[in-house]
């Protein structure tokens, strides 16, 4: 497996980590006096997680 496919990977499971944390303890994220609604991160912790999942599994064909 190649080196950056493991970092790539990592982040993007990180990223969701961080959107799940954010969904448990309901922290409020505002840029430029918008609040980004919480419900966001559930989506981008999908997302992100479903594209790790994609390419970890794509690299060990």
């Amino acid at each position: 497996m190649k080196p950056s496919v493991i970092v790539v990977t990592i982040f993007l499971l990180l990223v969701s980590v961080v959107h799940l944390i954010r969904l448990i303890f309901q922290w409020k994220v505002t840029a430029n006096t918008v609040e980004i609604p919480v419900l966001a991160s559930a989506a981008a912790c999908i997302v992100t997680a479903l594209l790790a999942g994609w390419l970890w599994r794509e690299n060990k064909k």
